[in-house]
């Protein structure tokens, strides 16, 4: 199959090496999960269990708010101890409310339905019961994935994304080795729900094993399983987009737009699990890795799960770890506090080492242009920077700010180590919260006016009131004088007779 031209993009040291051969690994059944509500893009679950509630494995704890929303359901069987503020795993530590789960130690199912034959349910159904399993999407962006099949119905082309273009990670590569023929089945399910005919899963090259073992699990289906160049970042959805198809996504876009609908490869694995066994999704595959660890592997971890207790199925630390980070080194978050559960979008837990960060003092830009070629999306981050140093945000985005998906391949090739995609958060952040104020705003306005229409409305109701009483009481004194006057003037008529 014919490939197209990546724009821009870099080579990063892989270092997949550390675990891309450690086979999935159990964890030890936690003492205690920290199960947050809000483990997705959209609206944060509301809760249906109870502190004091026990619990089955599976079970449902808090249920979609909104059109974008996912359920959240329980790791493991146990007692709900608490419903309350947990710190997150983000960067600001920040607490967000939380199910507390203290395990029973038994991690008993409720009842689930096997079906023999997946295919023989409606693509409403399967995208019902997806939505009803928790499933978002796994390769970082957490977006429920159900709405992304209801929203891609009749699309031409499904692109299963086993790219995995960051370093350390090899969470995707070791479940496209070991769970490839229950992949494939999850993707032919997707492929069903949509309604697609075309079926691309783009891996890179440098993972032959999981290609090898994703064709043989295809072998006799629609499913095209491709080999793409290692760059990063070929795992971003605008770029496998177009290095499989040729085709943009527009700005502001979506692949749907153009007849196109990205997934993850371990999202197909959710979806199968879920549709296939009746399973929600409780747990996922984690990549431990970094040269501060003893034992680099990938984990299957329960959603809850503190970090610190799968730094200890690594072996623990082999020295001090200088920078601690969730997901991948370039796209990743920095964190401090191991105590912070694994959600469904932690696809890594690196503790890398000072060397490994090459920590570097910023100096002035010399415009030499490398973080123009870089850019996979063609924008200008030398000049975007500008703008945003001198709070010009409206400069900023009309070069494309919306646009950039904060790879930090910028950043990386940057030989004045300006952290370029810092800026370029901080100001979507600032333009995010000033869309939020002027929203507020608004719905204030809003509010103002309709507090205003219903005093007005009141007031006019009151006058009307006022009105019919008055001409009630004014009619009834007319009717009195009028009957008084008849009765005064039939008395004299009959006095004169």
């Amino acid at each position: 199959m014919k490939l197209f031209d990546l724009r821009g993009g870099v080579h990063p040291e892989g270092r997949k090496d550390l675990s891309a051969e450690c086979p999935i690994r159990s964890v030890p059944l936690p003492k205690t999960l920290y199960v947050p509500l809000q483990q997705h893009i959209g609206a944060p679950a509301a809760p249906v269990v109870q502190v004091g509630d026990h619990v089955l494995k599976g079970q449902l704890l808090a249920h979609a708010q909104g059109a974008v929303s996912a359920p959240v359901h329980a790791p493991t069987s146990g007692v709900i101890t608490a419903l309350g503020d947990y710190a997150a795993p983000h960067p600001s530590g920040l607490p967000v409310p939380t199910f507390t789960l203290e395990s029973d130690g038994e991690d008993k199912w409720i009842s689930t339905e096997t079906l023999d034959d997946p295919f023989a349910l409606s693509p409403e159904d399967i995208a019902a019961r997806v939505s009803a399993a928790g499933i978002v999407g796994l390769g970082g962006a957490t977006f429920p994935s159900a709405l992304k099949l209801n929203l891609s119905r009749g699309v031409r082309t499904l692109i299963m994304n086993g790219g995995e273009c960051e370093p350390y990670l090899t969470c995707d590569d070791r479940i496209m080795r070991e769970r490839a023929v229950q992949i494939v089945e999850g993707i032919r399910l997707i492929a069903y729900t949509v309604g697609t005919q075309e079926v691309l899963v783009g891996i890179e090259d440098n993972k032959p094993a999981a290609i090898a073992a994703m064709q043989a699990a295809a072998r006799g289906s629609s499913v095209q399983v491709i080999a793409m160049p290692s760059m990063y970042p070929m795992g971003s959805e605008k770029q496998i987009v177009q290095v499989l198809t040729g085709k943009e996504i527009p700005a502001g876009g979506r692949p749907a737009d153009i007849g196109v609908l990205v997934h993850n490869v371990a999202t197909a694995y959710a979806v199968q699990q879920a549709i296939r066994y009746g399973r929600p999704l409780v747990s996922r595959i984690v990549t431990l890795s970094g040269g501060a660890l003893k034992t680099p592997c990938n984990v299957e971890a329960l959603i809850g799960t503190p970090v610190e207790e799968l730094i200890a199925v690594a072996g623990g630390y082999a020295q001090p770890a200088a920078r601690m980070v969730l997901g991948g080194p370039m796209m990743g978050q920095q964190f401090a506090n191991t105590g912070v559960p694994v959600v469904k979008g932690t696809s890594g837990v690196l503790a890398l080492t000072a060397s490994e960060i090459g920590q570097a003092e910023p100096s002035p830009c010399i415009r030499c242009s490398t973080c123009v070629r870089a850019c996979p999306v063609g924008l200008l981050p030398l000049e975007m920077a500008a703008h945003i140093r001198a709070s010009d945000l409206t400069g900023a985005v009309n070069l494309g700010l919306k646009d950039c998906i904060a790879c930090g391949s910028c950043s990386y090739v940057c030989p004045a180590h300006i952290p370029l995609v810092h800026f370029f958060n901080y100001a979507k952040g600032d333009l995010a919260a000033q869309e939020r104020a002027k929203l507020k705003l608004e719905a204030t306005k809003k509010l103002a006016e309709a507090r205003t229409e219903r005093i007005a409305r009141i007031e006019r109701e009151r006058a009307e009131a006022m009105a019919k009483r008055k001409a009630a009481r004014e009619a009834k004194e007319r009717a009195a004088k009028e009957a008084a006057a008849q009765k005064a003037q039939d008395q004299a008529a009959s006095e004169a007779a």
